[in-house]
């Protein structure tokens, strides 16, 4: 359902950009993404799970487009994603989590990836607020301070690594009792936390670290959420990015 443009929008004034954006292919929304970064991939899954057009629009964050006007007029945050929806009155919406919570909401009445009951709306808040504060921040600081930062700190590697075995912890807790996050069902709570378990097993977690035994409610989910179309084709779609 995705139309992805793999070229930065920066060589666009933002007249021009504004147009581009208004008259793009017809899709239903417009995203604005990263090649790697985890929270744009996992608002993809979930357009895909409802079968919404979109247009994928990824920033060039070394140049700093994320942070630069016409970006910045639609996300004031500077940060990815940022969503479109043109056929609601190009309301825009920034914040990955809040972004899956309006597509749920408006357009997936049937509650196919999402919780209908009351009580369980909230549970499935619950695990969009843990993703965003837990997960998110302390994989993506596990991975800055291991990987990119210009010098070793072995206490910042530290805290971060016992901090993503803590959030992983949790979920097996969880996991080891029941099969889905909420619901007794397959949800945008699952969904949410793809992306960044994907990091975790690929680049953070490091090849010695064996995640089925660690966790193995953790490592059963994930690879049954990996075997869904959508999930496989957002991990192609990635890897084509990532390539281009």
């Amino acid at each position: 359902m995705s139309s992805i443009n793999q070229s930065s929008t920066s060589c666009y004034p933002p007249q021009a950009f504004l147009y581009f954006i208004d008259s793009m292919s017809g899709a239903q929304f417009t995203l604005f993404s990263h090649k790697g970064g985890p929270n744009g991939w996992k608002v993809a899954i979930v357009l895909e799970e409802l079968g919404l057009t979109y247009d994928t629009k990824f920033l060039d964050f070394q140049s700093g487009e994320h942070k630069a006007e016409p970006h910045t007029k639609y996300n004031p945050n500077g940060r990815i994603p940022t969503l479109i929806d043109h056929k609601n009155g190009d309301f825009v919406l920034w914040e990955s989590n809040a972004i899956i919570t309006y597509l749920v909401d408006t357009y997936d009445k049937e509650h196919k990836i999402s919780a209908a009951d009351t009580k369980d709306k909230y549970l499935q808040l619950q695990w969009l607020f843990f993703q965003a504060s837990g997960q998110g921040p302390y994989f993506g600081q596990f991975m800055w301070f291991n990987r990119m930062h210009p010098e070793k700190i072995p206490s910042a590697i530290e805290r971060y690594a016992n901090e993503t075995k803590r959030v992983l912890g949790v979920l097996e807790a969880v996991l080891s009792k029941q099969e889905w996050l909420v619901g007794n069902k397959f949800s945008v709570a699952d969904i949410s936390f793809i992306p960044w378990n994907d990091i975790a097993i690929e680049y953070i977690l490091g090849e010695s670290f064996d995640f089925a035994k660690e966790y193995p409610s953790v490592a059963a989910w994930h690879a049954k959420l990996g075997e869904r179309a959508t999930v496989k084709k957002i991990r192609a779609d990635k890897k084509v990015a990532m390539a281009a």
